[in-house]
């Protein structure tokens, strides 16, 4: 593993604005950053990054089935008890689901560890599978990369095929409603991307933004056209939904939600510690418990149960120095990890997240940061296989 620096397309922010990918820079500051690149061996993706990824979703899956039938370990991660039978009964019934990403630490050497699963809401996900493909297929033809270069990347294909697969088999209603918050150019972004591979397969939809969905008098969601509902990708958290207006009428309104209901255990970092529980010392796991309170010692990290984008994350490196980020998840229950600081390559701090479409692993893309705790603002930069 490698970080290798290479000059920009020069057009690539043209590109960018005419394919949609209006959050290329956030806030004035470059979000896409192709100045550089990773490079990955084979052996490095198909042996310490694909492998681990699919061996990890299979024991999350498996807790799933555990934790819907027990109170103690609802009650343990937190999700409000009117909502325990609608999770049992969607996993019961395998409500299909779509997509997921975990985040690994990994240096090229020692197995990846996982800091956490994003299996309700995760976002970078257009630029891991196209924007960074078509990068690769342009600087081949431009000559900066060898002819042959490869990348770990059959996320679109992956998708359009579960989205035919629901399809074919009659698990999804249509049109299916795509929504996203509206003034969140990111999530408007991801949702077109995923409503675009939905098209590609002859699946009729139609876009809105979350805060445009009503009820009719009956306890149907509809759109702005009074059309019910019935199947709606959310790109939205399912523990907001809970609390929200609609959130006591989400059983009773029919709709199938994607992600399914039984995401709110997998989007939950409470499976963390529960999966150390039950295979304590497994080489890419990190060692994680429930958090008592109690002052984090040098070596810990401590993140809230429900936090998102790096928020409210605390850590304590072995000298002592101790790093926070800010967000809205003050009071929150929380966890501690084992502190494993992410690699630094020419100081830049690599995130890898690792893509599971339809329960199979297909692809990674990486973040980075100039400090250790990855965050909504930190750069996406693409990789390549090399041999």
């Amino acid at each position: 593993m490698r970080r290798i620096a290479v000059d920009p397309r020069p057009d690539w922010r043209d590109q960018a604005e005419s394919l949609g990918f209006v959050f290329h820079t956030i806030d004035g500051a470059p979000y896409w950053d192709e100045s550089a690149y990773y490079a990955f061996t084979l052996r490095q993706i198909e042996d310490d990054l694909e492998a681990p990824t699919q061996q990890l979703h299979d024991m999350a899956m498996a807790l799933v089935d555990e934790v819907v039938g027990s109170e103690q370990l609802l009650e343990r991660l937190a999700i409000p008890r009117p909502f325990w039978d609608w999770i049992a009964a969607s996993w019961a019934s395998r409500e299909p689901h779509l997509y997921g990403r975990m985040d690994l630490g990994y240096d090229g050497a020692g197995p990846a560890k996982l800091y956490e699963f994003n299996y309700d809401t995760p976002t970078s996900l257009y630029e891991s599978a196209y924007f960074q493909w078509l990068w690769l297929e342009q600087q081949i033809a431009r000559g900066v990369l060898p002819a042959g270069t490869d990348q770990y990347n059959r996320i679109q294909d992956a998708l359009c095929e579960a989205f035919a697969t629901l399809a074919r088999e009659q698990r999804i209603g249509t049109p299916v409603h795509f929504a996203a918050v509206e003034h969140s150019p990111e999530d408007r972004g991801t949702v077109r991307y995923l409503r675009d591979c939905a098209e590609q397969v002859g699946i009729e939809t139609i876009e809105l933004a979350i805060e445009q969905i009503g009820m009719s008098a009956d306890g149907y969601f509809t759109d702005l056209d009074d059309r019910v509902i019935r199947t709606l990708f959310k790109l939205y958290p399912l523990e907001w939904m809970f609390v929200e207006e609609y959130g006591p009428k989400l059983q009773a309104s029919g709709v199938q939600l994607i992600e399914p209901a039984w995401k709110a255990i997998l989007s939950n970092k409470g499976v963390l510690p529960l999966l150390w529980e039950r295979h304590r010392g497994h080489p890419n796991l990190l060692e994680a418990h429930f958090d008592d309170g109690a002052t984090l010692a040098p070596g810990w990290v401590r993140k809230p149960l429900f936090s998102r984008e790096g928020a409210n994350v605390e850590l304590v490196q072995a000298d002592g120095a101790r790093l926070a980020s800010d967000g809205p998840y003050d009071d929150a229950p929380r966890i501690r990890q084992a502190l494993h600081p992410l690699p630094c390559f020419d100081g830049q701090y690599p995130l890898v997240g690792s893509w599971v479409i339809a329960d199979a692993a297909v692809g990674i893309g990486l973040r980075e940061d100039t400090g250790p705790i990855t965050q909504d603002g930190s750069r996406f930069v693409p990789h390549v296989i090399t041999g």
